[in-house]
């Protein structure tokens, strides 16, 4: 997103959603909105809850992608708190990728 931009268009989910676009899953190195991490975003005047999952309950970078989704929505000034809610159902599924994850992954040809 332009920059320009950024600095006045309304706070919805569908910009937070291409926000975390520049999220990137470590392990697997593709965004965790096209990996189907993100079941939710939750705005309540600035303050917008991020409601996602991880690949397993078991992942070691949490911790990490709570940071990274932090610090990517810091971006935009018309944010001013940042939650991650995460939960484990329904569990996550190599159905929920989009196309372009799949594609990223050699999933398709």
């Amino acid at each position: 997103m332009d920059p320009t931009q950024l600095l006045t268009a309304p706070l919805t989910p569908e910009l937070v959603n291409e926000l975390l676009i520049d999220v990137i899953d470590p392990e697997l190195g593709v965004n965790i909105v096209d990996l189907g991490l993100v079941y939710d975003v939750k705005l309540s005047d600035r303050e917008v809850e991020v409601v996602m999952t991880l690949t397993t309950p078991g992942c070691p970078l949490g911790g990490f992608i709570e940071d990274e989704i932090a610090d990517c929505l810091a971006q935009a000034p018309q944010i001013g708190r940042v939650k991650v809610t995460l939960v484990w159902e329904p569990p996550w599924d190599p159905e929920q990728m989009t196309d372009a994850a799949r594609e990223e992954l050699g999933w398709l040809s």
